[in-house]
């Protein structure tokens, strides 16, 4: 059976994954002890991460020297990064793709009995959902309004309820499966 990919995402009660201008601030006061535990559980279901070059370079800057719970799997997991401009990685073990979103995916979910994870940011999820590549989305729904700023799904899509997790903090954890 092929591997499912799942987007695992935080963003706002209001769907915005970060301000226009790339501002992702918002999230980090309600990221308690719990969140980090839940996402480090579900970080080590993960064959692989996939990521967009922008994500990767923000992470690239944090997560090697980072002693918080998730920092394991974020530096141990393999990484695959998509991107046409991209040409080394010093985060690693990663790999950078610059070929077909959709055909890499599929070679991915051969590859690996375990969760591709998808760790966003909003224009790599939106290409991800406007191929239907998703299999699972779990959000992290944050007591926060932003008004405006760069979607999480910009595609029409209808999913299905799988689960909720509540989290001291007021953060959510949604997840949701495709339907077709």
């Amino acid at each position: 059976m092929p591997a499912k990919v799942v987007l695992k995402i935080h963003q706002t009660l209001d769907g915005f994954v970060c301000t226009t201008s790339g501002d992702e601030m918002w999230a980090s006061g309600h990221m308690d002890e719990s969140v980090f535990t839940w996402e480090t559980e579900h970080l080590w279901l993960a064959g692989v991460h996939i990521m967009g070059r922008k994500l990767y370079q923000a992470m690239e800057s944090y997560w090697p020297s980072s002693t918080e719970a998730p920092a394991a799997p974020m530096n141990e997991i393999p990484k695959v990064v998509f991107s046409k401009t991209l040409k080394t990685t010093a985060w690693g073990p990663a790999r950078i793709v610059n070929t077909d979103l959709s055909a890499e995916i599929n070679r991915s979910r051969q590859s690996t009995d375990k969760v591709i994870l998808a760790q966003g940011g909003a224009s790599f999820a939106q290409s991800l959902a406007r191929l239907n590549i998703i299999d699972e989305y779990r959000l992290l729904v944050h007591p926060v309004t932003l008004g405006s700023g760069l979607p999480c799904i910009a595609t029409p899509l209808t999913l299905r309820f799988v689960s909720h997790y509540e989290f001291p903090s007021g953060v959510v954890a949604l997840t949701y499966a495709r339907t077709s």
